[in-house]
Order: structure tokens, then sequence, then C-alpha cells
């Protein structure tokens, strides 16, 4: 992990302070009569005889110090069915580092040499791809002296928030035992993950799926989704149970949502409602964003804020106004409005009426031209058209299948949704027929059919 450096007489020695991890015994113990009778007969214990009852050994039975380990898997105690026989592991490895947590390490640079070194500028620094922390530097105070066979020591805290490689640089500009200016550079590099895959859907509803990528499991303390200003969210639970309704304690003494390692998965949904109009200067298409904060299984905490999440929609197609009254087989105009919600052009576009599988004769279409060729639309701009229809039957009917198609991407949007409409049927102005020539006595005569 790291680099050495020949011909100094000091070298650095990182190690990753985080938290001890359960030791867990495998196999596990178990008990000789269950091999005999099984487990079932304790459930009854008047039942049971005596001596198996008391089949377990005292803790100061001599058999502990048996050479043969034969009793090696012997149940000594109740409490040792479960594994854990109380111990604390230290860390072996320098382990996973992930998104959001705190990046903490021991660092001790030693004197291997015979001679003291003096005048000692230690620094420390994080490197990305992006950018370079100072984590430590003491060049206004340099450490005066580190005798033979001697060390300094010091803690270095980072909160992680790039993903990628990393870097930790540990440098030490010092006087030798023979007076000589010496540098010495150390690198030490390691990988920072994604603890959390995080997928949304979003049409009326956005869902959040987070998905827990580490080896260990993660308690959620809050999943907070943060909406633009132009959208108000509402977070939609399942119904609790009647017992839970009323339960003050609970509210109080939240317990946190489990997210198993390798893969566990938890799903959030959020009801988003659009507050306003955007301007033309805000990004409409923005969503929102979400905060996260969760612990590990000693406490071990953790952050992480996504960046914006866009919806997948590009373009708004709206209707804007509607004629109150249609008349069967005469045209009317309906007024639409295409809306880009994107920070670029979008466009040339084409709107026609598109016709389902049914064999079923439409209720209304297109009087004229069946397809209408639109502008390029500019960023977060509105363009209003007019789109002249006919319709073919009375009653209410639905104006179905209004579709916008993106010459320049060769893309088709979803359509317009329907439309409810009344036609009305008025009588056609009386037809004015002449009689038949026969019929015609000294003046015309008109007759109203």
């Amino acid at each position: 992990m790291s680099s050495t450096q020949s011909l100094h007489s000091l070298a650095f020695r990182v190690m990753r302070l985080c938290r001890p991890t359960f030791h867990v015994e495998t196999p596990l113990k178990f008990d000789p009569c269950d091999l005999v009778v099984g487990e079932d007969l304790f459930d009854s214990p008047s039942a049971a005889p005596r001596h198996l009852l008391h089949s377990h050994p005292p803790s100061g039975d001599s058999s502990s110090a048996d050479l043969t380990y034969r009793n090696r898997f012997v149940l000594g105690d109740d409490s040792d069915a479960i594994g854990v026989p109380g111990l604390l592991v230290l860390p072996q490895s320098f382990g996973e580092i992930y998104l959001g947590e705190t990046f903490c390490s021991y660092i001790s640079i030693n004197n291997s040499s015979k001679f003291d070194v003096r005048d000692i500028i230690i620094k420390s620094e994080i490197q990305t791809e992006r950018q370079r922390i100072m984590l430590l530097d003491t060049s206004k105070s340099p450490v005066e002296s580190i005798r033979a066979g001697g060390r300094y020591d010091f803690i270095v805290e980072h909160d992680v928030k790039e993903l990628g490689a990393h870097t930790l640089v540990c440098t030490a500009l010092y006087h030798d035992g023979d007076a000589e200016r010496k540098y010495l550079p150390q690198y030490f590099k390691f990988m920072v993950s994604n603890p959390l895959s995080v997928r949304t859907k979003d049409t009326t509803y956005l869902e959040t799926c987070l998905e827990n990528n580490t080896k260990s499991n993660l308690f959620m303390d809050q999943v907070k989704f943060e909406p633009a200003p132009r959208w108000s969210a509402t977070i939609l639970k399942a119904d609790v149970h009647h017992s839970e309704k009323d339960d003050f304690t609970r509210e109080i003494f939240k317990p946190p949502i489990l997210i198993r390692s390798g893969g566990g998965i938890y799903n959030y949904l959020y009801a988003l409602k659009m507050s306003h109009v955007p301007a033309k200067n805000e990004g409409s298409n923005v969503l929102g964003k979400l905060q996260i904060t969760w612990r590990k299984n000693l406490g071990e905490p953790g952050r992480l804020q996504t960046q914006q999440i866009i919806g997948n929609a590009k373009i708004d197609l709206k209707a804007v106004k509607m004629p109150s009254v249609i008349i069967l087989e005469k045209p009317f105009l309906v007024h639409l409005s295409l809306t880009n919600l994107t920070e670029r052009k979008l466009g040339p576009f084409q709107v026609w009426l598109s016709f389902s599988d049914s064999k079923e004769e439409k209720a209304v279409m297109i009087s004229g031209l069946q397809r209408m060729d639109l502008p390029v639309v500019e960023a977060f701009a509105s363009l209003e058209f007019q789109l002249n229809l006919m319709s073919a039957k009375l009653g209410v009917q639905k104006i179905t299948g209004i579709t916008v198609f993106d010459t320049m991407e060769k893309k088709t949007y979803d359509p317009l949704p329907d439309l409810d409409v009344l036609m009305f049927h008025i009588h056609q102005p009386p037809k004015l027929l002449p009689l038949h020539p026969s019929h015609i006595h000294g003046q015309d005569t008109i007759l109203f059919i």
C-alpha cells in the first residue's frame, strides 16, 4: 500500500482507526443431548430425565484442560449457542472505505537510525482526482527532534465526499544525523466505494430504492427528500397496525430502518406536486436531492447527499383552451402549449393524432393536414399552437393520441392525456328546393324540407 524510501532515517507507518468487530466462533457448538433425544424433549422439562437437563459441565471442570480438545464443540453454557463469546477483534486490514464516512488514521513517523533527527516539518494531505486537502502541516511549528529509535504520532481525519482513488500523502523535511537536509515522501492509496445504490423512478411519484453495497448492516437514521423550489413532496408510508397508531413512545424512540449487508434493499415513495410554474432561469427538470444518514453495527456514522435528481420528462404538452360548444362534423380549434423543460434547445417537432390498434372509428380526427410542423423551442421556453380537429360522433367523447415527435433526436414523446369533450348536434339550415315546373302557377313557390 505504501512506497518505501531507502537511505532515510525516518519512515511513516499508517494505521486506520476504526471500531472493532465481534469475534464469532465457527463452527457453532452443540449439546450432545440433541444428537440422542432432540431438542423437542426440553419443551416439557417434567418429562426429561434429570441428568439430561443438567448435562452441561460446570465452568471449572477439569475437561477444559483436556489436550485432546474432544469437547471443543460441546456447549459449556447456554449462551455459547449464539457463537459470540463476547470478544472484540481489532481491524486486521485497512478495510473498506465508503462515501459519506469519516476517514480517520493514526500515523506514526519512526526514527530507525542511530542518530537523532531535528527540525522535522511534517505534512499530510489527501489527494483526489479533483482536489488536494491538507490534513496536517507543521511548517510554522516544526518538531524539534526525534531521538534514535523514537517516534512522533498524530491522528488525521477527513470526511470522504468523493468516489474513486484517494491518496494519503505523508512528507517529512528534516536534518539527518550528518546535518544533511532530506525530504521523505510516502504515499498510501485507497479506494472509496459507494455505500448505496440510489435508483429513482418519476411520474407523479418519485420512487427511491436504496441498496446496501457494504459488507455490514446499515441502520438508516434519516432519508429525507429535499424538493426543488417549484416542487412540494410528501412521503407515502404503509398503513400501520392499529396497535401502533396511538403509541406515543414509538414516536419518541423511533427504531431505525435496517438495510442488510450484501445487497439489502429498502424503498421510499414520495408524492410530488408542482407548486408554481418555473421561470426561464429555473431548472424545471430538477426534482430535488436526497439527504441520507446512517450508522453501522457499532454506531459508526455515515452521511450522503445525492446530486440533483433529474426528471425523465423533457417537454410538457398541455391543452390551454377548448371551445365551449363543439358541433358535430364542424371543425374546431384546440389551443395547446409545448414547454421545453431542459437547459438546451429542442426540436423541430411534428404533431399528429395517432391511431390506436382497434378498428373502431375515432370520435375526433384532424381536419386538414395530418401533420403539423413546429419550430425549435428555446431552453425553458413555451410555444403555443392550434390544432384543427373535427368531431364524428355525438355525446361525451375523448380526444386521444395527440403526439409530439422530435425530428432532430428521432424521439416520440408520450401523447397528451385524454381530453373529454361534449359533441352537440345542431340541425342544418333548411334547404331551399324549387318545385317541379308543372306545379308552378304564375309565380315561384319555395318548399322547406
